[in-house]
């Protein structure tokens, strides 16, 4: 009759305590893990708990392409998690451009290569917009004088050297809230083209092509060698040969190349185009200019890049011989260096 009593007063216990009993008793010998979980809702929560969680650091966790061509301009996409809250991006600490970022991607527009160099880059991700006019090869290179400009009897000693750009402030990488890399290669006809006028902006390729400063300007003779370089062949009607010893006019003389290329722009794909056709002009065009509006081009340059400002203007920058230069500003050029001067371009049609 006790023990019957006995389990007649547990079961009423069980009844006031209700599944408190039950809880108690799966949970025993674990006291200590139900405590540090927080309680019964702790850790083991897939649904509500969930809301009081911090956002999910951003994890970069592939790109594609992983290869862009050296002057860039194709669509990159990064997957991973958490990327909504990214606004800008850099690439070899350049700022990229048409950044769109959703949770689980950010695509962008690669810029081109700094220099035209191959070679791996980092691509950091930033919760804040970067503008990208303010990357280091989109600042003028600080050529002030007309001195070795396409000037007669000049010579590449006489010039006042054109420094490599240098970098403007860009978000330190530390900053980044994720990154990951990809890999510049000379892909196309432009990017050999331009790896070839980066190399030997500055460092005359002699060996080769000569210099024709002591005769009056280098600059057609440049401009000459990195069409070589896009896949140009020399023949009868234009030609360096034995390092600039033989040459015909339309290789080394801009008066006569201008024309020249004009007379046969079918055959080269060509299409010369205005000082007011800015937006056709793309890197790898070539550019030719009268400093004092006689009707004669006193000078010739390769385009290194091309980008639009944040109030629509459309700059212009070209590497160049006489003077000696990676990134001139276009309208520099013909302002300030040479006031009244003019431009033209011939331009690629693909």
């Amino acid at each position: 009759m006790t023990a019957s009593m006995n389990r007649r007063a547990l079961l009423s216990l069980a009844g006031v305590a209700g599944i408190g009993l039950a809880v108690a008793a799966c949970s025993s010998g674990n006291e200590k893990g139900a405590s540090d979980k927080g309680g019964s809702n702790g850790g083991s929560n897939d649904g509500g708990g969930a809301a009081s969680t911090p956002s999910a650091k951003p994890v970069a966790k592939s790109l594609s392409p992983a290869q862009v061509p050296l002057a860039g301009g194709v669509t990159v996409t990064v997957t991973g998690t958490g990327l909504a809250a990214v606004k800008g991006v850099t690439v070899g600490g350049i700022a990229a451009r048409d950044v769109k970022a959703t949770a689980a991607k950010v695509t962008f527009t690669a810029p081109h290569q700094a220099m035209y160099t191959a070679g791996d880059a980092d691509v950091a991700l930033f919760t804040e917009s970067i503008e990208p006019t303010a990357s280091a090869n989109q600042s003028s290179d600080g050529n002030g004088s007309a001195a070795n400009d396409g000037q007669s009897g000049a010579t590449q000693d006489s010039a006042t050297a054109s420094p490599t750009p240098t970098a403007a402030p860009t978000p330190s990488a530390s900053a980044a809230v994720a990154s990951t890399s990809l890999a510049y290669a000379a892909l196309t006809d432009v990017d050999r083209q331009l790896a070839y006028a980066m190399r030997y902006w500055k460092d005359y390729n002699l060996s080769e092509y000569g210099t024709m400063n002591p005769i009056g300007g280098d600059c057609a003779n440049y401009v000459s060698q990195t069409l070589i370089a896009r896949g140009w062949e020399q023949r009868s009607d234009w030609y360096n040969r034995s390092a600039g010893a033989e040459h015909s006019a339309t290789w080394t003389y801009c008066p006569t190349m201008d024309p020249w290329l004009e007379t046969n722009a079918a055959e080269f794909g060509l299409t010369k185009r205005t000082s007011d056709e800015r937006d056709e002009v793309k890197v790898g065009d070539i550019v030719f200019y009268d400093w004092n509006a006689n009707g004669s081009p006193d000078h010739t340059t390769i385009v290194s890049e091309v980008f639009t400002e944040s109030d629509g203007t459309i700059r212009i920058k070209s590497a160049s011989h006489n003077q000696d230069g990676p990134y001139r500003d276009l309208d520099e050029m013909i302002t300030v260096q040479h006031p009244g001067g003019t431009a033209w371009f011939h331009t690629f049609d693909a």
